[in-house]
């Protein structure tokens, strides 16, 4: 039966850190609490009494002063983990959580999740050849010395690393490691753990090294757990949900991001805030409930990324290197179709092609299955369309041998858009404005991968408003570009008033350009 040690490090809110060991042995669950040493005595003094009498928590039997990015936080989880060890020989898991972590699922489903499979989770991937690391240095947090915090002792952190590489006194990487990186909340077995405590005791050279690397953390134990454990019985991730804003700083989890939280495919969250009380108290009763099931998705990072990354989108306005001698041609004409419906474009595209049969191409820089002749494998892939667009769309003239083409293009790709305006052909942009009903926008944010039918009605609700705004946005920006050539027909205009538009768009007789406007069913959904 699955009994798991929560080891706990935490370094204020007592009144916090006693409700969720309560919380967590009421279930049958063990705590193993680290109450770092830089914190008040007297807030260690009031958790060890209102817990003494639990014999379900232990206490880490020495208390360390713990710095961010140090080794001391890694010591005080061996501290935590050894007293867990000794404290509770039923325990068969020990699942790393801070003070700030609350579960998001029921003890019963933790129990579960953990039973399917024998494995350890742990974010494991190598320290050199992955992109887990963003930004700052790399291979200096390991083959340098660190005895200074960067974040209390800037100048010092740095004026060490400089002054041994100016002495040649980098050092090299314990030749038997092969050195990992990940989350440094975890979730290992027993004898994962009882395996890691020994090679600590028997590789004294091994810890010395971690202890003066920088954020070991993010190394030790996952380092450790790849040299002990058999790759099959790894699954690399945390199951603990956390979020990381744009400047590296985590996402604080607030009161309206119940109905969010439970539908994510992790066990626990980080970091909840000290204020979002009524939270707090849902998800710690929910803890002890049984008999609940959940439909969990994956959403939660894409759905932040989409709300906080309006208004920070970067667009280039010069031509890439591989682009600056490709010209799609000084007597061509480009038209790009523009809508957020694409179902609409490529009706439009579609009738432009039987009335008065221009070549046109409906998505192509959007679809990867978008229909296109063979052209030397130029475009195969989406990332290769992008990349060499001007050669593309010159192939494709080209190919149909015409001076005049027709493609649809996202409203978003304002960047394309610009591209093809910079260049020698005559290039014009017609903007389908359509109407959009809360239930095409709904189904739009599950195409993007937003929401899915397992989505909370409550998420789905605060993501309506920011989708809405996004598509108008997007056609704002686009008139904002003032770019010559610009034309628009919309839906609720009349037959007439979209003709116009359409005859200059394409150049083409009026009675031509109303046919292809009178189309009864351009904008049904």
């Amino acid at each position: 039966m699955t009994k798991i040690a929560y080891i706990l490090l935490c370094h204020k809110d007592p009144e916090g850190i006693i409700a969720q060991a309560v919380r967590l042995t009421a279930a049958g669950d063990f705590v193993a609490i680290h109450f770092d040493a830089r914190a008040s005595a007297r807030d260690h003094d009031r958790i060890r009494a209102a817990l003494s009498s639990n014999p379900s928590v232990t206490f880490a039997r020495r208390r360390v002063k713990c710095g961010w990015g140090e080794w001391s936080l890694v010591a005080a989880t061996l501290e935590a983990v050894r007293a867990a060890v000794a404290a509770f020989p039923q325990a068969t898991h020990f699942y790393m959580l801070s003070g700030d972590c609350m579960p998001i699922k029921t003890a019963e489903f933790v129990r579960g999740f953990l039973e399917r499979e024998e494995a350890d989770y742990i974010e494991a991937f190598d320290f050199f050849d992955s992109d887990w690391i963003k930004t700052g240095i790399k291979e200096e947090r390991l083959i340098y010395r660190h005895w200074f915090n960067e974040r209390s002792r800037k100048a010092w952190f740095y004026r060490s690393m400089q002054l041994q590489a100016a002495l040649g006194l980098a050092r090299k990487v314990p030749a038997d490691l092969r050195i990992q990186i990940g989350s440094q909340w975890w979730c290992l077995r027993r004898r994962t753990v009882e395996a890691v405590l020994a090679f600590c005791d028997k590789r004294r050279d091994v810890v010395r090294f971690f202890a003066t690397t920088w954020i070991p953390d993010e190394t030790f134990f996952q380092t450790i757990v790849r040299h002990l454990v058999p790759d099959r019985e790894i699954r690399s991730r945390t199951l603990t949900f956390l979020l990381f804003s744009d400047y590296g700083m985590p996402v604080t989890f607030y009161d309206d991001h119940h109905d969010m939280l439970l539908t994510q495919d992790f066990l626990f969250a980080r970091k909840i805030s000290a204020d979002a009380k009524r939270l707090k108290q849902r998800l710690g009763e929910l803890y002890a409930e049984t008999g609940l099931t959940f439909r969990t998705t994956g959403e939660g990072k894409r759905q932040f990324q989409f709300l906080t990354g309006r208004g920070r989108i970067g667009r280039r306005f010069a031509p890439r290197f591989w682009e600056a001698e490709t010209t799609i041609g000084r007597d061509r004409t480009l038209m790009m179709v523009t809508c957020k419906k694409w179902h609409v474009a490529k009706r439009l595209v579609d009738r432009v092609r039987s009335v008065t049969n221009l070549p046109a191409v409906d998505y192509l820089f959007n679809e990867a299955d978008t229909a296109l002749p063979d052209l030397g494998g130029i475009q195969t892939t989406l990332e290769k369309r992008m990349r060499h667009r001007r050669a593309l769309v010159r192939m494709l003239f080209d190919y149909w041998q015409t001076d005049r083409l027709v493609l649809c293009v996202d409203p978003a790709n304002t960047e394309l858009m610009q591209d093809f305006h910079s260049d020698r052909a005559t290039v014009r942009i017609l903007e389908i404005e359509c109407e959009f009903t809360d239930d095409y926008l709904i189904g739009h944010a599950t195409r993007v991968g937003l929401a899915s039918d397992r989505t909370p009605r409550a998420t789905i609700d605060r993501l309506l408003p920011t989708i809405r705004y996004d598509v108008k946005f997007e056609s704002e920006r686009i008139r904002d570009m003032n770019l010559p050539g610009y034309a628009r027909i919309r839906q609720g205009a009349s037959v007439d008033e979209n003709t116009l538009p359409l005859a200059e768009f394409l150049d083409i007789p009026v009675d031509k350009a109303r046919d292809i406007a009178a189309t009864d069913y351009l904008f049904v959904d």
